[in-house]
């Protein structure tokens, strides 16, 4: 280019980038974090006797209740998924941030409406305390499992939830936990990484969130903050094991999301 220095092109480029950056943000915070989505898809579980196949279970995940997920957001995700009416409704964990005691009446406020058929199930994540969270939770009929398992009978059939504490990580401890299952084991673990344990004691299913699906997708490069994990959003298999990773509704540490929009899941069980 005639009349125009190596400098200023490079000077230019850098400029773009940084405006484009900026833009993203800009749009990820007053847009994409807003921008809930319904993810429905059908989850293929080993074992599954054909009396549950269709079984539906709505999975909300990274609530993260906070000044910058308000109480008309986490409404907003709950009329979502009562309106899809699921058999079954599971929460993955991380309902505030960093422990935050001041957010978690309202977190469990919000909520509060959730009912379905065979019932509500919760876990922890790595944000919530181990007292006050759960219990507020309990108080409003959603039942917690901190590695524990409860049998639901449906049709006549028995399907087994587990649900972990975040720290629970040994394949032994985690074989404790399902052992004895009288049917196929959803497993609740907030942590994707439990994939290779579940996959290793052969547990069909796997539901997990944590990972925010990244939170910022960048093209070519992708889900920068979660690469290390095995899945960062969707459906995946290992094995015997079906994994689904949610990537939740809230954020965490930047109240950004770019390419990767909030969800709430319905997920259909069929027989394989």
């Amino acid at each position: 280019m005639p009349g125009i220095s190596r400098r200023a092109v490079l000077k230019g480029l850098a400029a773009t980038g940084v405006s484009a950056v900026a833009g993203g943000g800009a749009y990820g915070f007053f847009y994409g974090r807003h921008g809930l989505q319904i993810t429905r898809t059908a989850v293929p579980v080993a074992g599954l006797p054909s009396a549950l196949n269709g079984l539906r279970i709505g999975f909300l995940t990274d609530v993260h209740r906070s000044v910058w997920v308000s109480a008309e957001d986490v409404g907003e995700a709950v009329a979502l998924l009562m309106a899809a009416k699921p058999d079954v409704i599971v929460l993955g964990g991380d309902y505030v941030t960093r422990g935050d005691r001041f957010y978690v009446g309202p977190a469990a406020d919000a909520l509060a409406p959730l009912r379905a058929p065979h019932g509500v199930f919760g876990i922890l994540g790595n944000h919530d305390d181990d007292h006050d969270m759960p219990t507020a939770l309990a108080v409003r009929g959603i039942a917690m499992l901190k590695d524990a398992r409860t049998r639901l009978t449906i049709n006549h059939e028995t399907l087994e939830l587990a649900g972990l504490r975040f720290w629970t990580r040994r394949e032994s401890d985690i074989a404790t936990i399902v052992r004895g299952a009288a049917g196929p084991v959803v497993l609740l673990a907030h942590d994707p990484r439990r994939l290779t344990e579940a996959a290793n004691l052969k547990i069909p299913l796997v539901l997990s969130g944590h990972t925010h699906g990244g939170q910022v997708v960048l093209p070519l490069v992708g889900a920068v903050a979660a690469q290390k994990f095995p899945v960062a959003s969707g459906l995946a298999r290992r094995g015997q094991t079906a994994m689904f990773v949610s990537r939740g509704l809230g954020t965490v540490y930047v109240p950004v999301r770019v390419n990767c929009p909030p969800e709430i899941a319905i997920l259909t069980l069929e027989s394989v």
